[in-house]
């Protein structure tokens, strides 16, 4: 690049000259009558040197002048870089500009830039000096410590050492945590950081950066743990409750017990219950707590390391319910004048405190422990009204509400009287109840037995005296204005009947009956029989039955030798007794009329009899009956039969209009006599005249037809077989004995 210099005379003898003036005047002291222009570059990269000229030079030489010596070094000029500027690193021109790539710390010096103006006609050189300095960059620091896990209170020494860099160097020191975040190191100064009495706020990752003009580099990180504790354990117990001497939980709840002790490295936990080891950790859990778990609580913290420890003991207390439920009531008071609302539930840790709620007209509720009390006048209560008693405990969630009401029973007393221990003794009875509170009974004012509440029983000994003794039961209760009373009279039994004279027929079913006209207490009723036996009752005979006041004796078929007579019913309570007798007369039908045999026929195998009757006279009968003897037939000696001396009923509920009857079973051994009876329901007329059986009369026709027939089919039979025999052997038969067509078929239909 000329810009057309070349072409005129003089510029090659000008140009000599700029090269050799920096060697001539190499040594002397340089007069600076242009410019400096301050540079600075950053060793390994790249700067441009300009001379700022606004018109391109006509020509132009760079010279480099190291600092502290005084020799211009001609480094590049308008032909292009010389050899030797390589020291400084890459030189390139454009234009008149000088371009250094990889700066070379030798770069380092004084550049003169001498230029020619293309326009100056004079010739006179320009000269621009240019001042360059050489930065290096920071290198990446290293940081370290001397102790990277010190024990809290000692000292500690962290050293940022860098490497390289053009100074001046600042550094800058930070601690990093996880939770809190970054934080300078006040105790830093330049390149170390010194902790005198290292603590566990000086925990967490250290850098160091370091800056200077050019960049600025970080350190890696280093930690540094300080070991330290425990210091004393805090506990926390979940559900929080606190009492009087420390903390409370509810029985059947579930209690955490935590335990929390500041310590590096984390301590060891160890729970102790009233000095024996329970468990081993940082977190104790009762699932279900009870009253048996109350007690110290001791909390031991361990720092394995620094072999140290600390501990805390708190009390626990288990707070309980009462057992069962609050009972609330109301008690007569002040003799039955007033009422005394009750309310309890004791028992339990603390003690549940209890109060009745106020009513409109009430003064403040009062609470107490266990019990709660509050008096009201009876004739000041409405029949039915109901009051509340609040309860509170630490282990209820929120109050129990326990209610009772205020009533009188309807009605009155109620008084009765029994006998006991077969009418040994007598007891009185008054009853009335319900009602809150509840009535209270006396028996003549208290002049026997003792007061009490809804049921008064009072028994004693029987004795005859009592009879017609008024007995009066008093019950009292604080809504009634006056006592109400009821009574009891004492009375032997008394006895009567409908029907003294009882009349029946014979087999009919007879009704005795007597019933308690009076008797207190109840009488127990007895039937004796004409014997003055005492009738039990059973299934076939006899039947009682007992109602209320009434007794019913059935006298079952009655017999007239047997059942008629006199029966007595007796009453017996335990003041006295009565008896009372009922006659019965059981009577027979009348006699049936008087039955003659008309017929009696054995049958020919002497097995059956043909019997038949009738009656003489007039009279009722409801039937018949059969009997019969019967005696054996000896053929040992001479003829005789031996009678037995009882007749045998063979038939009997025979059919008041019937008159004959045909009997079987009969032994032809054995020689039968009978005899034939009418009854009237159960009365039996006089037997008919005793009578044996006759043979059947003898008949011979039937005989004869009998052998006639017989003798007949054996003809016939004879005659067939002939013939049977003459046809089978036709063939060999005489000419006379020949068959035609007819005769065969015939044969054929008799075979």
């Amino acid at each position: 690049m000329d810009y057309g210099l070349t072409r005129k005379p003089h510029f090659k003898l000008l140009l000599a000259t700029l090269y050799i003036l920096p060697t001539l005047i190499y040594g002397q002291n340089w007069d600076l009558q242009g410019n400096i222009v301050i540079e600075k570059g950053v060793v390994t990269r790249s700067v441009t040197l300009s001379c700022a000229l606004v018109d391109p030079p006509y020509i132009f030489i760079w010279n480099f002048i190291k600092f502290g010596t005084d020799k211009p070094i001609p480094i590049a000029q308008n032909y292009g870089v010389r050899d030797n500027a390589a020291i400084l690193g890459d030189v390139t021109l454009s234009g008149s500009d000088l371009m250094i790539n990889n700066l070379q710390l030798a770069a380092e010096g004084r550049y003169m830039c001498q230029v020619i103006n293309k326009n100056d006609e004079k010739g006179e050189f320009t000269t621009v000096y240019i001042d360059l300095t050489i930065l290096v960059p920071v290198l990446k620091p290293n940081l370290q410590i001397n102790d990277s896990v010190p024990v809290e209170g000692s000292p500690v020494l962290l050293t940022c050492t860098v490497r390289d860099g053009t100074g001046p160097i600042e550094y800058v020191w930070n601690r990093h945590t996880v939770k809190e975040g970054t934080f300078p190191v006040t105790e830093a100064t330049g390149n170390l950081a010194i902790l005198t009495a290292v603590n566990r706020s000086h925990i967490g990752w250290y850098t160091c950066t370091v800056i200077n003009e050019v960049n600025e580099e970080t350190s890696d990180r280093v930690y540094l743990d300080v070991i330290y504790g425990p210091d004393e354990p805090s506990i926390n117990i979940q559900p929080y409750a606190i009492s009087q001497n420390g903390y409370a939980a509810n029985e059947q709840e579930e209690v955490t017990l935590s335990c929390s002790a500041p310590s590096n490295p984390p301590c060891h936990y160890i729970w102790f219950y009233n000095s024996s080891q329970v468990y081993s950790g940082h977190m104790y859990i009762i699932p279900r707590i009870s009253r048996k778990h109350s007690g110290m609580y001791t909390c031991l913290a361990q720092n394995t390391q620094l072999n140290t420890r600390t501990q805390l003991t708190i009390s626990l207390t288990v707070f309980y319910l009462p057992e069962g439920s609050p009972s609330c009531t109301a008690l007569a008071h002040n003799n039955y004048q007033e009422v005394a609302l009750w309310c309890s539930w004791d028992g339990g840790l603390p003690l549940a405190q209890l109060r009745w709620l106020k009513s409109n007209n009430d003064e403040n509720e009062i609470v107490t422990n266990s019990n709660a009390t509050k008096i009201l006048k009876g004739v000041d209560i409405l029949n039915g009204s109901t009051y509340t008693c609040a309860i509170s405990h630490p282990g209820l969630q929120q109050d129990v509400i326990c209610r009772t009401t205020v009533s009188v029973p309807s009605g009155g007393p109620n008084c009765s009287t029994v006998a006991t221990k077969q009418n040994e003794f007598i007891m009185l009875t008054c009853e009335w109840q319900g009602g809150v509170p509840k009535v209270m009974l006396e028996w003549n004012n208290k002049q026997i037995g003792d007061s009490k509440e809804s049921s008064n029983i009072y028994v004693f000994k029987s004795n005859t005296t009592y009879n017609g003794k008024l007995f009066t039961c008093t019950a009292l209760h604080p809504m009634n204005t006056e006592p109400k009373e009821c009574h009891v009279q004492l009375e032997a039994p008394s006895l009567d009947t409908y029907e003294k004279d009882v009349s029946i027929l014979e087999g009919n079913d007879a009704q005795l009956t007597c019933y308690l006209k009076d008797a207190n207490p109840k009488s127990e009723m007895i039937w004796y029989d004409k014997k003055s036996k005492e009738i039990i009752p059973d299934s076939q005979k006899y039947g009682i039955f007992k109602e209320n006041q009434w007794s019913n004796l059935t006298i079952r078929e009655g017999e007239w030798d047997v059942d008629s007579g006199k029966y007595t019913c007796m009453a017996l309570n335990a003041v006295g007794n009565s008896s009372l007798l009922v006659q019965l007369q059981v009577q027979k039908y009348p006699t049936p009329p008087n039955v003659t045999i008309s017929k009696l026929i054995y049958s020919r195998q002497r097995t059956e009899v043909d019997l038949e009757w009738m009656t003489q006279g007039t009279g009722d009968l409801t039937g018949f009956m059969v009997q019969r003897q019967a005696s054996i037939r000896s053929f040992s000696g001479p003829r005789r039969s031996v009678q037995t001396p009882a007749w045998d009923t063979v038939a009997s509920s025979i059919e008041p209009d019937v008159r004959g009857h045909k009997l079987g079973g009969l032994d032809p051994s054995i020689v039968y006599a009978f005899r034939i009876l009418a009854v009237n329901h159960r009365t039996t007329g006089f037997p008919s005249e005793v009578k044996t059986p006759a043979d059947p009369p003898f008949n011979a026709y039937p005989a004869v037809i009998g052998a006639a027939v017989a003798g007949m089919i054996v003809a016939a039979v004879a005659s067939l077989l002939v013939f049977q025999y003459i046809v089978r052997n036709r063939e060999n038969n005489p000419p006379y004995f020949k068959f035609d067509a007819s005769l065969e078929l015939l044969f054929e239909f008799i075979t």
